[in-house]
């Protein structure tokens, strides 16, 4: 404490006179016209809260949003595509699948092994690998004419969750807490989470690359779901709460004091965020991943598997102001879960529909009970599908010409399908939806104009859709 004294005596012993400070205005106010001409934000004495809640551009739909990411690629004709063709024309190789793996010519049209039944007032057609999904495709929008760039996990990863093939952009849920900032502060903005492995690209899924450093995501593994060992070191055994917080408020007017005489220092400024946000969240970070504190009757509602658990989480963290949450599916020491499809389609895909259908139902149930789905957005997908064709006896290869996602409420038309592939399921025909597309879709229902969100870097306008993507305005409603 005796250094922050002398510090102070020694700026108000160096304090400008009025005069000299109005003669150094002169340069300063022109530096501002300056910095304004190149759209650079000017330093500020003390750097405000970061992920201090924004107005967003328009009134938004959705406040909030929850990814249910699914590494490997589902297969849209296994799950809620449904192409009765596939069965009539099975082992046939007509010309319009020709386009996807020509290296396995010999290998024909594959019908789906899965049963496909009619549901909800919409009428649609799912597979009975996702029955608990299926009762409430009342309330989904499902986009069946997704396509993407690259048939390649890593890239089409990255084009998913961050827009671009390189892992040197911001993510998805960095830009939403870039425009729109969070309702809490005892908790990150972006929360990533995934039991066991992380989805290929790690930190690039929510990093934040060249956006300040408090708009990064916070990755939990929550394979144990033990309240105290979620997040390594939250706790401090050596010094009580209250010599913490001392700690923290001088260690925070140490390095405010350093920032003042550097004028601007991103690195600086969010190393302060990040030790106020460390500080706050050894409390609540045991209090919110504790479903324990939830009821039994909702507890039974999500099921005992890690990616529901996982579920009854993204909610329970939404609830807290948690602006993104996004939550992967993997299994054990795989991190493109959805993959195992390549060799065998039958169980791979029934086992992990098994494991996540009960969730992702019981989320959708459960924030419509809570008043919560009308303004909070659910987006279900992988980064690609899957082909109609055979890869071996029971398998199938990538397609990133035509699959499906999902999502429920937050804005979207509840109980709609929108787009199409072919008759086979192979390429996407009607209403064609890029990946840059459903990207502008989702600022667009979280209030954001994607042609205004943009950063500064390195002497370019960067945005989330690079210089791509239109709004699909159909889905909205």
């Amino acid at each position: 404490m005796k250094f922050l004294e002398h510090e102070l005596a020694y700026r108000r012993a160096t304090a400008l006179s009025r005069r000299e400070a109005l003669h150094r205005m002169g340069a300063g106010i022109g530096s501002i016209g300056l910095a304004s001409m190149f759209n650079q934000p000017v330093a500020a004495a003390s750097s405000a809260n970061p992920l201090a809640p924004k107005q967003p551009h328009f009134a938004p739909k959705a406040k909030r949003i929850i990814q249910l990411f699914m590494p490997g690629g589902p297969s849209q004709v296994d799950t809620f595509d449904y192409k009765p063709l596939l069965k009539k024309h099975a082992g046939e190789r007509p010309s319009i699948v020709n386009r996807k793996t020509l290296r396995n010519t010999k290998m024909g049209l594959m019908p789906s092994p899965f049963e496909f039944n009619r549901y909800g007032q919409c009428g649609k057609m799912v597979s009975n690998i996702f029955p608990e999904t299926a009762q409430c495709v009342d309330d989904i929008c499902f986009v069946h004419s997704m396509h993407t760039d690259i048939p390649e996990h890593a890239g089409g990863i990255l084009m998913t969750n961050v827009g671009a093939l390189q892992p040197n952009r911001p993510s998805m849920g960095a830009w939403l807490t870039y425009g729109l900032g969070a309702e809490c502060d005892d908790l990150p903005g972006f929360v990533a989470m995934s039991p066991r492995a992380k989805p290929r690209g790690t930190l690039a899924n929510w990093g934040n690359a060249f956006l300040p450093g408090a708009h990064a995501g916070t990755y939990v593994n929550i394979e144990k779901m033990k309240p105290d060992a979620i997040m390594r070191d939250l706790k401090n055994t050596s010094l009580s709460r209250a010599e913490q917080r001392k700690q923290a408020e001088l260690l925070t007017q140490i390095n405010q004091l350093h920032l003042e005489r550097l004028e601007q220092d991103q690195q600086l400024e969010a190393g302060i965020q990040a030790m106020e946000m460390a500080f706050q969240m050894q409390f609540s970070v045991p209090d919110v991943f504790d479903v324990s504190k939830e009821s039994e009757a909702t507890r039974k509602l999500y099921g005992d598997t890690e990616f529901a658990k996982g579920c009854l989480i993204a909610r329970r963290l939404i609830e807290k102001g948690v602006r993104v949450v996004q939550l992967s599916h993997s299994i054990s020491g795989y991190d493109i879960a959805w993959d195992t499809g390549h060799g065998n389609i039958v169980d791979g895909h029934a086992e992990l529909a098994r494991a996540c259908d009960q969730g992702i139902a019981a989320l959708i149930k459960d924030l419509k009970n809570r008043g919560l789905l009308e303004d909070t957005l659910i987006l279900w997908g992988g980064e690609f599908g899957r082909a109609p064709t055979s890869e071996g006896a029971k398998g199938r290869d990538h397609d990133h010409y035509g699959y499906t996602m999902f999502m429920a409420g937050g804005g979207v038309k509840p109980g709609f399908s929108y787009g199409a592939t072919d008759e086979f399921g192979c390429s996407a025909v009607e209403n064609r939806v890029h990946v840059h597309d459903l990207h502008a879709t989702v600022l667009h229902l979280m209030g954001l104009d994607h042609e205004k969100l943009t950063y500064r870097y390195s002497g370019r306008d960067y945005r989330l859709t690079d210089v791509h993507g239109h709004v699909v305005h159909d889905v909205i409603a």
